[in-house]
């Protein structure tokens, strides 16, 4: 699997050289190939959705990658009646569609995909997903804190030898093997679709009793042939020695059990930003946040970061959206080599 297969410093070492190859055909000029961007965007929640809105209505070419819907704090909220303009109650995933909407109707992008690395001191700079990679002048960090603080026995033991957190990553490892997806939201649910193209079996193990996701992938992943849901159901173990062997569940009610599997793909979720894509190259807080200016720009120039991947501030939607915006104008200023911000675009 991926991470078997090339450590995190050897895979960035691929990509830079697949982009110093890219960038001797000519793509050194953003704008040059398909997969080069004024600006990328991380994350794709009230921050990320908010800075798309300015960045793409600046004119400046704007790609968000973002993991589902559902993935994020705002995702899973069921019920909003206090966002500005907005008259409640609404869900999360309607207000985040109306964002999406509108940052849409002025050029962004929106890609469905997982972020497994960067490469920030490159110029341009390099975003690694699941599918592809991607170059841009500026980036916008808008991942929040969804991220978990602690793993279940065997989870790190065993990563790279059946465990896995991207399925668009490692499927191709388990061809016609059974494999377990744990978690309840759009992005598990998702890659756990995609696995059905390679796996013989797939178990979606889902810790609630019922699924957190849009209503057409629940029905998708219900009705698949390949899957059987479990609801109501928590992972407590990870077995194997050396390799995954199996995943030991508690059913709601039930008796623990172990199911047979050859890989363990984990979308749980927690209250950690989540920065592990950024493989260290920007400084955390004690607390896992990353820090910034006035501008939303951390130590690195050209690098942003936004909502609630910061400790500095109360964690409401607006005030994320808020910081997306201050970003997306930052970027514009950096993006022009600006000395001023310009505050609206005609």
């Amino acid at each position: 699997m991926c991470q078997a297969l090339l450590s995190t410093h050897d895979f960035m070492t691929v990509e830079t050289m697949n982009l110093d190859m890219n960038l001797g055909l000519g793509l050194a000029n953003l704008g040059g190939g398909p997969n080069v961007y004024d600006v990328i965007i991380i994350g794709g929640g009230p921050a990320g959705a908010s800075a798309a809105i300015y960045t793409a209505r600046a004119d400046l070419r704007t790609l968000v990658i973002d993991k589902g819907m559902t993935a994020g704090a705002l995702g899973i909220t069921s019920k909003i009646s206090n966002y500005p303009g907005v008259p409640g109650p609404v869900s999360g995933v309607e207000l985040v569609e109306i964002m999406r909407q509108q940052a849409k109707s002025f050029g962004a992008e929106f890609l469905t995909d997982k972020v497994v690395g960067l490469d920030i001191a490159s110029d341009p700079k390099m975003v690694m997903a699941g599918t592809n990679s991607f170059q841009a002048k500026a980036i916008i960090l808008a991942t929040g804190s969804m991220g978990r603080t602690s793993s279940v026995p065997g989870e790190v033991e065993l990563l790279g030898r059946g465990v896995s957190y991207c399925a668009t990553c490692d499927g191709a490892f388990f061809r016609d093997k059974p494999v377990a997806v744990i978690g309840n939201n759009d992005e598990a649910i998702e890659e756990a679709l995609f696995l059905t193209k390679f796996a013989s079996q797939v178990y979606l193990v889902v810790p609630t009793p019922a699924l957190k996701a849009q209503e057409s992938l629940a029905a998708e992943i219900t009705h698949h042939e390949k899957v059987t849901l479990m609801l109501g159901t928590r992972l407590k173990r990870i077995e194997g020695a050396g390799q995954v062997t199996g995943v030991r569940v508690h059913p709601r009610g039930g008796e623990e059990s172990v199911l047979p599997v050859d890989g363990a793909f984990v979308y749980l979720q927690g209250g950690q930003p989540i920065t592990d894509y950024l493989m260290g190259q920007l400084k955390t807080s004690a607390e896992g946040c990353l820090v910034v200016d006035a501008e939303m720009q951390t130590a690195v120039p050209g690098v942003f970061a936004v909502g609630d991947l910061l400790c500095s501030h109360i964690k409401q939607a607006v005030i994320a959206a808020a910081d997306g915006v201050i970003a997306a104008v930052a970027v514009d200023k950096f993006v022009h080599n600006r000395k001023q911000v310009q505050i609206d675009w005609n």
